[in-house]
């Protein structure tokens, strides 16, 4: 398996720090929602302490946890394709603290700077592909441990 990708180490020191100059910093608090699956996505985080939970609502009164996050990762990226659309909901599972930015304005500066645009999809592309692995995983080790013999 490979090991996941933080997006701020993997960004060229220069491309990063363009991007940080967008950078609030923000924080929420354990058990607090952060974003419902087919709200707006218009943002994005990157965590820089505690723990999120990815969920997928099953029924109105339940949601099953489909990830979490913590230090380093980056919580949000439907603010890159249409609809701009989140497809999961997301919680604080813990107290974080992270790194808040604004799509509109990240979006502006990859216009600006196609090289750091570039460098952005392919490294959301690579995380992306990292989270499908770690799913395909589960999904095999939930399959072989329920499987009728």
């Amino acid at each position: 398996m490979t090991k996941a990708i933080k997006l701020l180490t993997a960004l060229p020191q220069t491309q990063r720090e363009r991007l940080m100059e967008l950078a609030q910093e923000v924080s929420f608090a354990e058990d607090s929602r952060i974003f419902e699956a087919g709200g707006t996505a218009d943002r994005f985080w990157v965590i820089r302490s505690g723990a999120v939970s990815l969920d997928q609502r099953v029924t109105p009164q339940q949601r099953v946890t489909v990830g979490s996050l913590g230090a380093g990762d980056l919580l949000g990226w439907s603010w890159l394709f249409p609809p701009y659309q989140w497809d999961f909901g997301a919680e604080a599972f813990s107290a974080v603290r992270a790194y808040e930015f604004d799509a509109a304005a990240v979006l502006a500066l990859c216009v600006e700077d196609p090289l750091l645009g570039l460098s952005l999809v392919r490294i959301v592309a690579e995380i992306l592909a990292h989270r499908l692995e770690l799913t395909r995983g589960k999904l095999m080790e939930h399959y072989s441990l329920h499987r009728p013999v």
